[in-house]
């Protein structure tokens, strides 16, 4: 059955996250991870910056072998990630164990990622042989796909109980009646984690609803 978990690792333990060295206030989220030839190349956002030449604060980390800077949206840069073939790091733990990243999240107080596998056995996989001896996670969640009252929604629970809890509280009303903030307080989770599992739950839901049906 396909599984989704999520866990956090020390800001250090992702090469991108020696951008929090010097700008401790900066957020980074993964857009993308896409095969490029022999390398993986993440494209990922950087928000909370204030230097506009934002490319020369990620500092040269082994297993990167070129980051440049894409685009930019206000005080949001656009950046993309090479690899060397050799990087045995987290990515290619989760390539080898057919482990795909649903979203990644990094802030200097650690990495959120939360990742999908069709079964629990490559996820323990990805966990015990290719990756926990060198750099222990913390799990913070482990779910199974569920279907949401008989429909096939593939809702998580924990994204059943966000999508839930926000309308409970007013969250979608206009105006709103409880804040992202507020939401994720009493759910004990990060507001960047809340705003991935409503993003997601959302798609999903639009998915089975409309995009079927049309």
């Amino acid at each position: 059955m396909a599984t989704e978990m999520e866990f956090t690792i020390p800001p250090a333990a992702f090469p991108l996250g020696s951008v929090f060295e010097n700008l401790p206030g900066v957020t980074v989220e993964l857009e993308r991870l896409i095969p490029h030839e022999t390398l993986i190349v993440p494209y990922f956002w950087v928000r909370g910056a204030e230097t506009e030449d934002i490319e020369a604060e990620f500092d040269p980390h082994a297993g990167v072998s070129d980051i440049r800077l894409v685009d930019s949206v206000g005080d949001e840069y656009l950046m993309r990630a090479e690899w060397d073939e050799e990087y045995n790091g987290l990515l290619s733990a989760l390539s080898e164990a057919e482990v795909t990243v649903l979203s990644g999240v990094g802030t200097d107080d650690g990495w959120r990622f939360e990742v999908r596998a069709d079964t629990r056995e490559a996820l323990a996989t990805f966990r015990t042989a290719h990756y926990e001896p060198h750099v222990p996670i913390d799990i913070a969640m482990i779910n199974a796909l569920l279907p949401t009252r008989g429909e096939s929604y593939a809702l998580t629970e924990t994204q059943r109980e966000a999508l839930v809890l926000a309308y409970e509280r007013g969250y979608f009303d206009s105006p709103r009646e409880a804040s992202l903030e507020a939401i994720a307080d009493e759910l004990g989770i990060t507001q960047q984690s809340l705003s991935s599992r409503l993003r997601r739950g959302h798609r999903r839901l639009i998915r089975a609803t409309l995009i079927s049906s049309s």
